[in-house]
């Protein structure tokens, strides 16, 4: 019986709907090889889902199973040129099959005979087909290139949005749910203070949900999204942004606040802990990290906040755990060590403090003015860049990549600017409101909540290193002359 290798071929839908589908082809092969006297030996098949990988791979395998078994074979049956190969090149080596390995090529469709006249047809249908694929290419670059011109994106739209279909048109609208997931995400990473994993830990514990399909929200997705330009109204396209006609989600201030957040790597630990990360271990100066930890008892559920180094399941290293009862005691015992009784020291304290404070004003205020300078060149470059857009001395894709890039920078100075100009007030109010409630921060810390607590060991400290169970605190100045004591033993009456 003669033995023949078969290939089928079904490279998209369409082509299944006009009646080339896997089946129909493989059919075909087997009735020509039964009215032939034949069995088909080897049959290949590259589906429509195939990736272009995977469509080399198994035309590659049939390029070496014909030549290995080149003796036994009659032929190599396709249903049609174009099934055969899309481009010239795979058209070559099948015909390097008939001229050195005498391994007929046969379609059954569309026979011809294996002489000049017959080999001619065949490239001239090769010829067609390759044509009419790489027309294709270009056809399928070109709409996706229209698309982005108009402002849509041209795959499946991002978490947030849903693609629809309005008068033949594929458009992208709102999600509602997800959409308010997404400010939501935004929202507690801007303005609460919350990392990423309390990002995903806040939204779980409000009871939102990611998916139909997944309820909770992966923490890659979460990242993903407060890096996603599409919220601001973008679309990418090879690996540039484009203005996109789909409604913003974000605000551009909260949108550079994030980006800025992210830059900073402000990834404090866990939020239900002050001092996480806050804190690095003196055995091996990693962070120190806080946990919560939940034991049911006899009255019901309840919760112990602990801390412990990262490295503290890591072999030789300390397995000890603090609980934040016990650091809020060396705490408070720090604040009782800050107490100043006497006026008269209170009031040269305050000069002191005022004195640092007119130092980093005018610190900041030279900040300002290079950050000002920065957004001043940045602005004349925005101009220059449309004056040579406007005489054609750079292209579309060019201007818009600068475009995209010179408002970034210009939106991070601005930001800077904004910072500066509130940062030095805050923090200047917030130790001048520690030291004049010096004498009562034992009931202020007793009462404040973890953002509060956070922001006054900010403004005390420098660093905390956990020595085994000791807290050791560098405190900052002038803090550390009240921690200290303002009198010491060789100190004179006229003299502090």
């Amino acid at each position: 019986m003669k033995k023949y290798v078969a290939l089928a071929r079904v490279s998209s839908r369409e082509q299944e709907r006009e009646g080339f589908s896997l089946d129909i082809q493989e059919d075909a092969l087997r009735a020509f090889a039964e009215k032939h006297d034949g069995r088909i030996a080897r049959l290949f098949r590259i589906a429509e889902t195939a990736s272009k990988s995977d469509e080399r791979k198994t035309f590659r395998e049939m390029i070496a199973f014909c030549k290995k078994h080149c003796m036994d074979l009659e032929g190599l049956l396709v249903y049609k040129v174009d099934r055969a190969a899309r481009n010239l090149f795979d058209f070559v080596e099948i015909e390097r099959l008939e001229s050195e390995y005498d391994v007929p090529f046969i379609c059954v469709s569309q026979p011809t005979e294996n002489n000049p006249a017959g080999r001619m047809m065949r490239r001239t249908l090769a010829n067609m087909a390759s044509f009419y694929t790489e027309q294709q290419s270009v056809d399928v670059k070109e709409g996706l290139n229209r698309r982005v011109r108009e402002g849509w994106f041209v795959s499946l739209a991002p978490y947030g949005y849903r693609n629809v279909r309005k008068n033949g048109r594929g458009i992208v609208e709102t999600d509602p749910i997800p959409a308010e997931n997404v400010r939501r995400i935004f929202e507690l990473y801007a303005y609460e203070n919350q990392t990423v994993d309390g990002v995903v830990e806040k939204m779980n514990r409000e009871g939102r949900i990611w998916r139909s399909s997944s309820a909770k929200f992966p923490r890659s997705s979460i990242h993903n999204i407060l890096r996603d330009r599409a919220y601001i109204g973008e679309i990418e396209y090879k690996g540039a942004w484009y203005p996109g006609k789909h409604e913003p989600l974000i605000d551009r201030p909260t949108w550079n606040r994030v980006q800025a957040l992210l830059g900073e790597g402000n990834q404090h630990s866990h939020t239900l802990t002050y001092a996480g990360e806050f804190m690095t271990c003196g055995h091996c100066g990693h962070p120190i990290t806080g946990e919560c930890k939940t034991k049911q008892t006899k009255s019901g559920p309840k919760h112990y906040i602990y801390y412990r180094c990262t490295q503290y399941n890591k072999k030789d290293h300390p397995r000890i755990r603090v609980r934040e009862a016990d650091i809020d005691n060396q705490i408070l015992d720090l604040f009782d060590r800050m107490r100043i009784e006497d006026a008269a020291v209170r009031d040269w304290f305050r000069a002191v403090l005022a004195s640092q404070t007119r130092d980093s004003q005018e610190e900041s205020k030279a900040k300002r003015a290079e950050l000002k300078r920065q957004e001043t060149l940045l602005i004349e470059q925005q101009d220059r860049l449309l004056n040579m857009r406007i005489a054609d001395q750079i292209d579309q894709e060019m201007f818009l990549r600068k475009t995209v890039e010179l408002r970034d920078r210009l939106a991070s100075v601005k930001l800077q600017l904004d910072s500066v100009d509130r940062s030095h007030d805050e923090l200047a109010d917030l130790a001048s409101h520690v030291f004049e409630l010096s004498q009562s921060l034992r009931s202020k810390w007793l009462t404040a909540d973890y953002d509060e607590k956070r922001r006054i060991l900010e403004i005390v400290c420098l660093n905390c290193v956990l020595d085994d169970v000791t807290l050791c605190l560098t405190i900052r100045k002038p803090f550390d002359v009240l921690a200290e004591g303002l009198i010491s033993e060789s100190s004179r009456d006229d003299r502090i």
